[in-house]
């Protein structure tokens, strides 16, 4: 996704935007948000696997961090802290679908991946096959993996997130793609999994938007 932003304020670091926001530019909130969706968008996806529910979770987690950007303190990244905030998001919105999850399957089989088909794209079975692989590994293997191969955050951004040591990270990256090996026969393509376009993102930046500027 190109989130290039609708503003045309020049490049400035995140520390400097949440400054201004603080003092009262609030349009600039929405140069963190289109920086930051994709990101959020595939470790959302690598938790909870259902795009429409991710972006409701997105938005809830923007919102948060914009109801509390005054208070933010450079202890760690603008990034780091976000993601802590999505993840922890998401991982409450799971507990909270679990029950009515086992509820609906006990009473119905469910199909529980849309096959929605995904746009841009030269093989869409490569794709499909790709996205059911990486989602079906174990949930700590699985974000391991979304952040370091498909995001490319770094192993002290991943243990930041996690707040896992450096060898845990390296060890559940080694299985995940141990896993995904057995599946895909060493093969498989990150630039182009869990795609969020540029229409998407508008729709998560215009909503926290309004939200900040009723």
């Amino acid at each position: 996704m190109n989130s290039a932003s609708h503003t045309s304020t020049p490049t400035l670091s995140d520390e400097e935007i949440i400054k201004r926001v603080t003092q009262g530019e609030k349009h600039l909130y929405e140069n963190l948000i289109r920086k930051y969706n994709l990101r959020l968008y595939r470790i959302g996806m690598s938790i909870i696997n259902d795009d429409a529910e991710v972006e409701d979770i997105m938005q809830t987690t923007y919102l948060n961090a914009y109801s509390q950007l005054a208070n933010f303190q450079n202890k760690s990244s603008f990034n780091t802290w976000l993601t802590r905030i999505l993840i922890n998001e998401s991982l409450l919105h799971k507990k909270k679908c679990i029950k009515r999850n086992q509820l609906a399957m006990a009473s119905e089989k469910e199909d529980l991946h849309n096959d929605t088909p995904l746009k841009n794209l030269m093989n869409k079975e490569l794709k499909a096959i790709l996205e059911k692989a990486v989602s079906n590994l174990p949930e700590k293997y699985r974000l391991v993996f979304v952040m370091r191969e498909i995001e490319e955050m770094s192993t002290q951004e991943t243990m930041d997130v996690l707040d896992l040591g450096e060898s845990n990270v390296k060890i559940r990256l080694t299985r995940a793609k141990e896993m995904l090996r057995n599946e895909l026969s060493d093969y498989y393509k990150t630039t182009q999994l869990f795609e969020f376009n540029l229409i998407r993102c508008d729709k998560v930046a215009d909503f926290v938007m309004a939200k900040i500027n009723p």
